[in-house]
């Protein structure tokens, strides 16, 4: 940091050690109440993570004082890095290569450019070469090989930019401030670089840069290496970086071999402990391998629990509905992180009513923060309750967990958390007493729209005026009908047969109700929701398809919502559209009214197979799995826009998706689990397989070891034409296998 902007008349203590002040605003990239999620898709990122800490990168590994678009070092919701270059001969060096594929650790392949020593010696382009290898475990640890191909020794100079604003991920995003806390000068040794900020919720944030390899100098907060390598010599800079925390342990002591070792074991202990799952379809595998390593590059264990994060770089924190759907499209894989899942949330339903918060007992909440904006409750994500469908998920979740692991000791525990949730969504969630369940934010600084569409603009009319809260959505009743009716067998299971009774006459009145309310006879299809005046909202959106899933669609109704899922307005090729073509509101570009989401064609791929629309469904899974084939590492991202596939079109990319996104990455399992047609029965060591069918492009699939409670059963499906057929391969433990129809 420059001499001049440090204020040395005013030094301050904070616990036991002593800073000097900053002049206000000083070396801060955001100016107040500037906005800076500014982003180019054309420019690609790396992403590396394991568990709360998260580096968002350019493709080149830079972070530069320019960025506008949120890049940084990432830990609790605060960005500790916001400044990290490097510059070979005072410039960018050319990249070569550069992938994140392993998810916890990056490998980028820089050379030169034509560069002219200070003693007119010419280094020719493409003679040096510069790996940079880092891993995320605790902290950040980056190996940097430099190699000299020249038949020269060539004098290197390598420099280093590290800075931090601190911002918080609300203010990354978008949120205006107009006080922040205090910025504290950088204290400098001769291998370590300290940044610091004592936030407005009295928590000082230090980032701390450790410079393994003797730096030639430290100017400010550049590190600058200075050294002559002889031809075909190379030399290693090493450094590693850690986020500080007073309310968090610091790593064990560690060098970057055994960082990278350890992260790498956790990766194999977690792929030897799920099901294994092989196709003969390499592209198709490697989708499957893809997706499985960001589940597990998205386990992140807090002080809170563990948890699946939704999404980097935006949603590492525990979030409702999107973490509870990646449990449920997951379990054929592993039970355990809806097991985890569920703990954590447990502690965290609604206690009390809180607008602020549009707490409520028995809710299960949004969205978690913990950065200094939550802290002084400037946001009221500590937690945020914003969400209608998170509790009645929460409990479809709890029943999925006992289909899948027979815990009846679990689901015993269960019963007041459980009954807790099912009065939230009598009381509290049908705050009129219509028979639906209700969304209507409370909080100044809530959602508007409070389904997974949660954006301003997502509910609206046919002539394109928004629908008025209070809003009934209705994959809301959807899911709130599979709850009850899920409940009701769990009631039946622990003897409760009374209550098991009441749950199912509450569901079967609910979709009788439903499908006289949300139907539209004219189009067809359901009505996305119920506005304030319980009048329809028209708009074709696939909404209602998530009531496929759930089964709460009238078995004559079904052939029409299909039919219509299938038209060109809505299945785009790629995937079904959130929103049709014909809407006057559709946009191929937006958020939420048109774009194709991975999770929600994975949810009505399930359901198409439900309800036997088997073609339908394969074209659907078909589409999706050709899109996934374009990204890279073939990772679907969290949505992508709806243009119309032509034979020599990719998809387009979203500009700020988040990739890895959690129910991105589970959509192929869940997509896998409809097309194989299984069901898990725990409690009667039963295993369903439903009508299996295999698209044209997949032949074979072998699942080894898929656990059902105690037991574990491998299966091999196998097409032959239209005709799918399964064996069993293997079994350990008492589980039979049902085939229905």
């Amino acid at each position: 940091m420059p001499k001049s902007d440090v204020n040395k008349n005013q030094q301050i203590k904070i616990g036991d050690e002593y800073f000097q002040v900053l002049k206000e605003d000083s070396g801060r990239v955001l100016t107040q109440g500037e906005p800076f999620v500014i982003v180019d898709v054309k420019k690609e990122k790396l992403v590396v993570k394991e568990g709360e800490l998260f580096l968002y990168s350019d493709i080149e590994g830079n972070v530069s004082r320019e960025d506008i678009s949120g890049l940084g070092l990432y830990f609790q919701d605060t960005r500790f890095l916001s400044t990290f270059d490097m510059k070979l001969f005072g410039s960018s060096p050319v990249l070569l290569s550069s992938t994140a594929d392993r998810g916890f650790m990056s490998q980028i392949e820089l050379t030169n450019a034509d560069f002219m020593c200070a003693d007119g010696t010419v280094v020719p382009q493409e003679t040096i070469n510069i790996r940079r290898i880092r891993v995320v475990n605790g902290k950040l640890y980056e190996l940097i090989r430099i190699k000299n191909y020249n038949h020269f020794p060539v004098d290197i100079s390598l420099e280093f930019d590290f800075d931090s604003d601190f911002a918080d991920m609300f203010e990354v995003r978008g949120t205006k401030r107009t006080k922040y806390g205090t910025r504290l000068a950088p204290k400098v040794s001769e291998n370590s670089i300290l940044l610091a900020y004592h936030g407005l919720d009295a928590i000082l944030r230090k980032t701390d840069i450790r410079l393994e390899t003797p730096p030639t100098a430290i100017e400010g907060t550049k590190a600058i290496f200075r050294f002559q390598l002889k031809p075909r010599e190379r030399r290693v800079v090493k450094y590693s970086i850690e986020p500080i925390l007073p309310t968090t342990r610091p790593p064990e002591a560690t060098d970057f071999n055994k960082a990278i070792g350890d992260v790498r074991k956790s990766y194999e202990s977690w792929f030897k402990g799920s099901s294994q799952i092989e196709t003969d379809n390499e592209l198709f595998t490697a989708v499957l391998r893809s997706s499985q390593r960001d589940i597990r590059m998205l386990e992140t264990e807090t002080g809170m629990g563990y948890f699946l994060s939704a999404g980097v770089p935006w949603f590492v924190t525990p979030f409702g509905r999107d973490t509870i759907i990646t449990c449920l499209q997951i379990m054929m894989l592993d039970a355990h992180p809806a097991t985890a899942t569920a703990k954590v949330f447990t502690q965290l339903q609604g206690k009390v009513v809180d607008p602020w918060r549009d707490e409520e007992p028995g809710k299960i909440f949004h969205e978690v923060r913990r950065g200094e904006l939550a802290n002084i409750r400037a946001i009221p994500h500590t937690p945020y309750f914003g969400s209608a469908d998170s509790t009645p998920l929460y409990l479809i979740m709890l029943s999925d967990i006992i289909k899948w692991t027979g815990n009846l000791e679990l689901a015993r525990g269960m019963v007041e958390p459980i009954n807790k949730s099912l009065d939230w969504i009598d009381e509290y969630g049908d705050f009129d007493g219509d028979g639906f369940v209700e969304y209507e934010t409370k909080s100044k600084r809530g959602l508007v729209n409070q389904g997974w569409k949660d954006s301003g603009n997502s509910v609206v009319h046919t002539d394109g005026s928004l629908a008025d809260t209070p809003i009934a959505l209705s994959e809301v009743q959807a899911y709130v009908y599979y709850a009850k009716r899920r409940m009701s067998e769990l009631f039946a299971l622990l003897g409760d047969h009374e209550r098991a009774e009441e749950l199912s006459k509450q569901a079967e009145l609910l979709k009788k109700r439903f499908n006289e309310a949300f139907w539209m006879p004219r189009e067809g299809f359901f009505a996305m929701a119920l506005d304030h005046d319980k009048k329809p909202v028209k708009t074709i959106t696939s909404n209602p398809a998530h009531g496929l899933w759930a089964r709460i669609i009238d078995e004559d109704k079904a052939p029409q919502v299909a039919e219509r899922l299938m038209q060109p307005d809505m299945f785009s090729g790629w995937g079904i559209r959130t929103m049709s073509k014909s809407s006057i509101n559709y946009n191929p570009m937006s958020y939420h009214n048109g774009s194709v989401w991975p999770h929600d064609n994975a949810i009505i791929i399930r359901g198409l197979k439900k309800y036997g629309f088997n073609q339908e469904a394969a074209r659907v899974a078909t589409g999706l799995f050709d899109a996934a084939l374009h990204y890279d590492y073939y990772r679907l991202p969290e949505l992508f826009c709806g243009f119309t596939k032509r034979s020599i079109s990719r998809p387009v990319n979203y500009p700020v998706a988040c990739s890895p996104q959690a129910w991105a990455a589970g959509s192929i399992f869940m997509i896998l689990q409809a097309l194989l047609g299984i069901e898990a029965d725990a409690p009667t060591n039963t295993l369903y397989v439903n009508s299996p069918v295999l698209p044209r492009w997949l032949n074979e699939v072998d699942v080894k070891s898929l656990r059902v409670g105690k037991a574990a059963i491998s299966l091999k499906f196998r097409r032959d034409g239209d005709v799918t057929s399964f064996v069993v391969t293997e079994k350990v433990g008492t589980v039979r296998t049902i085939v229905t129809e």
